[in-house]
């Protein structure tokens, strides 16, 4: 098989074909002088399974064009199957239409990805499961789950701990994670008043005396975490920690989130960390190169990937 990097998270990709044991394949990604992207695949991949490392995250549309057109050198360099792995789908949050005349985005790039050849789409905690049937290929939705749970209970007393739900949405995924480490649940119930703003309002279990995480795939803007983490503690939370799958962290969010009340907040690398992520006292990234890469090695033996999560 060969493994092709794109530029939005290359660390990731030497993560992923360092599990597999595997050299990268030689591909030049670079621009023309007016930022037009040209791609050149630099070594034989006829007959090959060809797998494309890309997350399409900031900034979205160069790195989505990135993928789109890396597929189009593999379908015309005549692979045998390209599967594009996108850690982060960008657009995700546009699954549905939120009011008259808007358009539902995650359907259009789904549609550009297959139309640009990809034969299926590997990805990772998608915003909304329903997304996969935006594909009218093989999509697999893998879950940050395993990895996170190994984290939680080398770190914490799993026996005082309670998962929460930083929204009533977000209830499946956080019973999901609360049911493999045996612990009770909560809900943060929020109004959101405008775009971006949030505004808690009740705590739906007890927390008193206990240890909280919440528990999300995506902290852009960081406040719903911050009101939340405020809101726990309010209530008799001794400290409150967040395990969040993609740390989007736009504008201002790393500063408010160091200056907040969160013990701590963890995230994976789907999403290349920026400088100021690194450097945070309280932020902490988890790899989560060893699960794709596991993913990637049984879709190319025609093996279950879904097994790995049972």
């Amino acid at each position: 098989m060969k493994i092709l990097a794109g530029n939005s998270n290359r660390a990731l990709t030497e993560a992923i074909a360092a599990y597999l044991g595997l050299p990268l394949t030689n591909c030049q990604v670079r621009r023309f002088a007016d930022m037009e992207i040209f791609v050149e695949i630099q070594e034989n991949v006829r007959g090959e399974d060809t797998f494309v490392v890309q997350s399409t995250s900031f900034p979205a549309n160069d790195h989505l064009m990135e993928l789109l057109i890396m597929a189009d050198a593999l379908r015309r360099s005549s692979a045998k199957r390209i599967t594009a792995v996108i850690p982060y789908f960008g657009y995700a949050r546009q699954d549905r239409k939120s009011g008259s005349r808007t358009p539902i985005s995650a359907k259009l790039v789904a549609n550009l990805i297959t139309r640009a050849g990809a034969d299926r789409v590997l990805t990772v905690d998608l915003h909304a499961g329903q997304i996969q049937g935006f594909f009218d290929i093989p999509t697999d939705n893998l879950f940050a789950a395993p990895v996170m749970v190994r984290d939680i209970k080398e770190r914490l007393d799993v026996k005082n701990v309670v998962v929460v739900s930083p929204d009533v949405g977000g209830v499946v995924r956080a019973r999901a994670l609360a049911k493999r480490i045996d612990a009770s649940l909560a809900i943060v119930d929020k109004r959101r008043e405008r775009a971006g703003e949030s505004e808690v309002m009740n705590i739906i279990g007890e927390v008193s005396g206990r240890s909280c995480i919440l528990v999300d795939d995506i902290v852009d803007s960081g406040g719903t975490l911050c009101n939340a983490a405020d809101a726990l503690l309010k209530e008799g939370a001794t400290e409150v920690r967040a395990y969040i799958t993609h740390g989007v962290l736009s504008g201002g969010a790393v500063a408010r989130i160091s200056a907040s009340h969160l013990k701590e907040l963890v995230v994976t690398d789907t999403i290349h960390p920026t400088e100021a992520v690194r450097v945070a006292k309280n932020i902490r990234t988890l790899s989560i190169g060893p699960l794709i890469g596991e993913a990637i090695a049984r879709t190319a033996k025609e093996e279950s990937v879904s097994s790995l999560f049972d």
